[in-house]
């Protein structure tokens, strides 16, 4: 199964960058992780430096693939951030969201996972098939018919989160089922510093008009550039590409 691998992270109009992003590959299984920190005085920094060196290292460990098996990652990713926050004052009030998508190359299948608002999408037919739904006070007040999708891209409150890694609570991270591939599917998983500023159909758009996954992210940088204000947020994203989406000629609607 050949898979075409893409990655963009930038610090935006911040004095910082608090995301990070990474992956892990091998002939049985695939694992991707973006996280959007947050803290201050470099603790988001660190926090999502934690989250995505801490899963994709027990996931390399144990290369499975499974629902169970990314909610695993993710709650031990938290109890990593945890023992971080203890390390430092600089550190105590850090936080980080995750966004997990894994790949068996033998099953030919993936599964994905988040927490917070750091998005996963899976396009097919270079339309959207699947969009995660943020832990956030928008998301809810949205899914209560208290306005539309508009707010969560534009309402002042639209950053505060219902959950995110670095809480002692309980967390439930959402999980996807185990799906079975297709020959163009591709996938982006992405911080608000992104979504924010590229809606669907300018991400639908700028696929159908991209020969490759870094072309595409590309394409995306220059949405964000183009309509983000000058103090932006920090904008990262991976793309992954299963065959070629242009050779995908079915599209089926979410």
């Amino acid at each position: 199964m050949k898979l075409e691998i893409a990655a963009l992270s930038k610090q935006g109009g911040r004095s910082h960058n608090e995301d990070a992003c990474g992956y892990w590959t091998s002939d049985a299984g695939c694992c991707w992780v973006v996280s959007d920190g947050a803290g201050g005085h470099g603790g988001g920094d660190v926090a999502a430096k934690t989250v995505v060196s801490n899963i994709l290292r027990d996931f390399a460990a144990c290369p499975a693939v499974a629902p169970e098996r990314i909610s695993d990652l993710i709650l031990r990713a938290n109890q990593a951030v945890l023992l971080e926050q203890a390390t430092s004052q600089a550190t105590r009030n850090m936080r980080a969201t995750a966004a997990v998508l894994e790949i068996d190359n033998v099953t030919e299948t993936a599964t994905w996972g988040h927490i917070g608002d750091t998005r996963i999408y899976v396009f097919r037919g270079c339309r959207v098939l699947f969009q995660s739904r943020d832990h956030s006070v928008m998301q809810t007040m949205v899914d209560a018919g208290f306005g539309d999708a508009a707010l969560l891209r534009t309402h002042p409150q639209r950053s505060v989160l219902l959950a995110a890694l670095g809480t002692a609570e309980e967390i439930r991270p959402a999980v996807h089922e185990t799906v079975a591939l297709r020959d163009g599917d591709v996938f982006l998983l992405c911080t608000d510093g992104l979504w924010e500023y590229v809606d669907e159909a300018a991400m639908e758009r700028q696929l159908a008009a991209s020969l490759t996954a870094e072309y595409w992210l590309a394409g995306l940088e220059a949405e964000v550039l183009a309509h983000a204000k000058r103090d932006h947020d920090n904008y990262s994203a991976l793309a992954v590409w299963v065959g070629n989406p242009a050779d995908a000629t079915r599209i089926i609607s979410a």
